[in-house]
């Protein structure tokens, strides 16, 4: 079964208050909160061995570089990657983007050559295409979404040219929680001969991944968004393809050898992790792994799927209330997922920053605004929304504290 009460113990910043309210933590997309598990393995290792990895003879480096290592080996056990040399650590999704969109252009792009995005990306997935396009003359295209904030998947082809080199495509929306048909994207793709990247930051936390399965030539998360410390993340790339990508960045650590002549680079995948890594946090981000693990994927996905639901239908009972994205968390026609944990709204004429800032002095934590997404907001023509995020400790008591502060300011207005 799952257990709630058991669950939210292990994370005591969800039994404080806010303004003299029990906090309701529902800005998950944002960043989780930690359970105490991470930070006892962090703590512990900075009291006990904390040393740089793999430069040293010394007990500390050896004991160190092997919690470091073991990280890479459950991060590639977690997405069923075929080797650990294609796990690069980075600080983070947006990290592993802007590596991927410069040594990918710099590489294998020229004048005039396009990469494929979509309508609902966040900034990190748009701004690295764009810079390039301004340094290289790159063409940024975009595949437009429906508007149920769905993408239009069948007229793919259409925006796919010879010149196209790359498409780049969120897995979940953080603004919408449309969860995106990445496989099938894959496969028209590949059929062209064209790499996909994946933005798995708002999927990883929430469903399994299969990489091998989505057969996508590169994937990226953040460790903050499951669990797991700030700045650390996760670039998958298929060995075939890190391969033939310059470094990222120079320094040391990814080198093999210098001279003033020339410099060659170690192997995978160390060749894209200049300076020292931050070894405390991967430790940290395997445990936040093995903690999920233990509650297993598919329950915290069944979980979020129920309070999804279940906000979704508590919120339409409010007067002008405006849902943007799908409406169930099940596909009607194809019975496949199609929504997961997030849930953005607008209720009347009520501005988004008034509606989260009267919620916060009400001890609900939500997130406003455009949230890095504002090619969507311009879609959808709006300025931007609420948005309310589902974590594995979330119920529906929160829920329904949520529904009552908005009824509560509703009437205020």
């Amino acid at each position: 079964m799952y257990n709630i009460n058991s669950i939210r113990e292990d994370f005591p910043i969800l039994s404080r208050q806010v303004y003299g309210k029990p906090l309701v933590y529902l800005d998950n997309a944002a960043t989780t909160q930690k359970p105490l598990c991470v930070l006892d393995a962090m703590r512990k290792e900075y009291l006990n061995v904390n040393a740089n990895v793999h430069r040293g003879v010394h007990y500390l480096s050896q004991q160190a570089t092997d919690l470091h290592e073991a990280a890479r080996e459950i991060v590639r056990q977690f997405i069923n990657a075929q080797k650990t040399e294609e796990i690069v650590f980075t600080r983070g999704t947006t990290e592993a983007i802007n590596l991927i969109a410069t040594s990918f252009c710099d590489s294998q792009m020229q004048e005039g050559d396009e990469i494929l995005v979509s309508d609902m990306e966040h900034h990190s997935n748009i701004v690295p295409w764009q810079l390039q396009a301004q340094r290289k003359g790159i063409v940024v295209r975009h595949l437009p979404i429906n508007d149920e904030g769905e993408l239009t998947i069948d007229k793919i082809n259409d925006f796919i040219t010879e010149k196209t080199k790359i498409i780049s495509i969120a897995h979940v929306s953080n603004v919408l929680g449309t969860i995106n048909d990445v496989q099938r994207i894959v496969s028209v793709a590949h059929l062209r001969g064209i790499p996909v990247m994946v933005d798995a930051a708002q999927s990883v936390p929430h469903m399994k991944i299969d990489v091998q399965q989505l057969d996508c030539d590169f994937l990226a998360f953040s460790g903050h968004k499951m669990y797991g410390p700030t700045g650390i993340g996760v670039l998958y790339g298929k060995e075939c393809w890190l391969d033939k990508l310059p470094p990222y960045q120079g320094g040391g650590e990814m080198i093999d050898k210098v001279t003033w002549e020339q410099t060659t680079f170690e192997r995978l995948p160390y060749k894209f992790e200049a300076g020292t890594p931050d070894y405390i946090a991967t430790h940290g981000l395997a445990t936040a792994i093995k903690y999920m693990n233990t509650i297993g994927l598919k329950n915290i996905e069944a979980h979020e799927q129920e309070l999804t639901n279940y906000c979704m239908e508590k919120l339409k009972t409010i007067p002008n209330m405006r849902l943007f994205g799908p409406t169930t968390t099940i596909h009607p026609s194809s019975h496949c997922p199609q929504k997961d944990a997030v849930v953005s709204f607008l209720v009347g004429d009520i501005h988004h920053l008034d509606m989260g800032t009267l919620l916060d002095r009400l001890g609900i934590a939500v997130r406003t605004g455009h949230h890095c997404a504002q090619p969507l907001m311009d879609r959808l023509g709006i300025s931007g929304t609420v948005r309310a995020s589902f974590a594995l400790y979330n119920t529906k008591e929160e829920i329904d504290t949520l529904v009552a502060g908005i009824h509560r300011i509703s009437q205020m207005f």
